[in-house]
């Protein structure tokens, strides 16, 4: 059966069920509604700012945005971002799609959390962060049609959202906090975490291994 949320299509290909019903499985109700609330959210802004991009790739890449945070996908310390990433680009991989579309994806995830750089690229990177800070922060919230709005959360519950957010990253990365780096992220393990020190930039250039 068609799901239209906002009049939004919420994709219905093989790879698009199989990629919801991963994330279902894998991650948390919390994730799963957050992330089909970027996809409808970020193809509002696409319609608002007369973007077309793909949106089956929009979706997978608004449902695999987040997986990093729960399930980490290599044995490598990085970034939540790349996890997601480097996982959503294998499974696009496996299932056939091209080099291209899958190197979409990744990068529409793994910047999604960068500002200004996204909006600057192709409409699936742009049209996924701007989804991402919609429901995060309220990113463009009030060009949005109010009906379109309360039709998303309809569909995907918000909940108590902003505090089990902000404790999906502190549990996420609270042991690898490294990774957070340069990124926002430090910014939710400085507020919840005690001890935790950003380190910062300048850090790095006093500590290089240079005599000046």
């Amino acid at each position: 059966m068609t799901e239209i949320i906002a009049a939004v299509r919420i994709p219905e290909t093989p790879a698009a069920a199989e990629a919801a019903q991963w994330v279902r499985e894998h991650s948390s109700p919390l994730i799963y509604h957050h992330s089909r609330r970027v996809f409808v959210f970020g193809m509002l802004h696409a319609r608002l700012l007369g973007l077309e991009p793909d949106p089956e790739l929009v979706y997978l890449s608004a449902l695999f945005h987040d997986a990093g945070l729960l399930t980490p996908f290599s044995g490598t310390e990085q970034r939540f971002e790349l996890d997601g990433a480097e996982h959503a680009r294998r499974f696009l991989l496996e299932r056939g799609f091209s080099k291209g579309a899958a190197d979409v994806v990744w990068t529409a995830i793994a910047l999604h959390t960068t500002p200004e750089v996204p909006s600057r690229m192709g409409p699936e990177i742009a049209v996924t962060t701007y989804g991402v800070m919609t429901d995060a922060i309220g990113f463009g919230l009030d060009q949005l049609e109010p009906a379109d709005v309360a039709a998303v959360t309809a569909a995907d519950p918000r909940g108590d959202f902003k505090q089990e957010f902000l404790q999906t990253f502190v549990d996420a990365l609270k042991d690898r906090p490294d990774t957070t780096f340069g990124t926002m992220n430090a910014d939710v393990l400085a507020e919840f975490v005690p001890g935790f020190r950003r380190l910062s930039v300048v850090d790095r250039v006093r500590s290089a291994p240079w005599p000046t």
